[in-house]
């Protein structure tokens, strides 16, 4: 249940559209429900203006499904990632709306108008191998309310092909790179861009890589003072910080919707009170 979702709730009962019997029934898994093998955290798009997301590694498909079915039912967009075919063939069962992507390993849902977006967010990859790690960075981000570009295929090995692309990095509020070997690319696109830069270490290359500890090391280690840096393969760790960012910078943020929300009412109580009074709202007309 998201913030929104709540203030129209309560907007209804003020106006009479919903009993206070019928709302309570739909605030009873406030702040989560308990499902038995999960407490699902209804109550975090409240606290942090965005939703609690299931991780489906190491969960059976039954128990993937029973969440994000119990989440659509909530309302809100419903993600889960590190999800298989089998896990998704289960939610689908449960909820035909929900949507698989593939090359992400994401199973999302998307609950009705958006509204505006924020961002852009850029994602960027170092080399195709990098793209599963790349494409569950995007697909959060945009699962999230984000505006995202993609810019795949630009490693260190080639750098024309980063610099090519700068035009695309210069528009964007936070860019996340994703990339294994050396780790290099971060440091490299924290040079070129005004905006903080979340690194990836993706699991790519050969022995000395380590599973990524290379990547994570060099990262660690970069020069350019705009780079922080998440876990390996943390693509969905990247987008979710990223979107924080750039929706703070929009407003678009829990205690931004509920001021919005108080002067939406404050204005409708004061026209209210003039039409009592029989006084017409104020008008300005062009001074020439």
């Amino acid at each position: 249940m998201t913030r929104e979702t709540i203030l129209q709730l309560l907007q209804a009962v003020q106006a009479g559209t919903t009993t206070p019997a019928a709302a309570m029934h739909e605030l009873a898994v406030m702040p989560y429900e308990d499902a038995g093998f999960a407490r699902i955290d209804h109550h975090r798009a409240l606290r942090l203006g965005l939703p609690e997301v299931i991780y489906a590694a190491g969960k059976s498909p039954a128990q993937v499904a029973e969440i994000f079915a119990r989440m659509a039912a909530a309302g809100g967009s419903v993600l889960a990632t590190r999800a298989d075919a089998a896990a998704y063939d289960a939610v689908k069962a449960r909820v035909p709306e929900a949507v698989y992507h593939e090359m992400a390993r994401v199973i999302g849902l998307r609950a009705g108008d958006a509204g505006e977006k924020a961002g852009p967010v850029a994602v960027v990859c170092a080399g195709t191998s990098d793209l599963p790690v790349a494409e569950e960075a995007a697909t959060t981000a945009e699962y999230l309310g984000c505006e995202v570009s993609r810019i795949w295929d630009v490693g260190v090995a080639g750098l024309h092909r980063i610099l090519a692309a700068r035009e695309g990095l210069s528009t964007a509020r936070a860019v996340i790179v994703c990339a294994g070997m050396e780790g290099a690319l971060p440091s490299v696109v924290g040079g070129l861009v005004a905006a903080p830069v979340i690194a990836v270490p993706t699991s790519i290359g050969y022995g000395a890589a380590f599973g990524g500890v290379a990547a994570l090391l060099g990262m660690l280690n970069s020069c350019s003072p705009n780079v922080c840096v998440v876990n390996i393969d943390n693509g969905f760790g990247a987008a979710y910080v990223a979107a924080m960012m750039v929706r703070q910078a929009a407003g678009h943020t829990p205690q931004a919707t509920e001021q919005r929300s108080e002067l939406s009412t404050q204005s409708s109580e004061e026209a209210a009170a003039e039409a009592g009074n029989g006084s017409a709202p104020a008008t300005f007309s062009r001074h020439r």
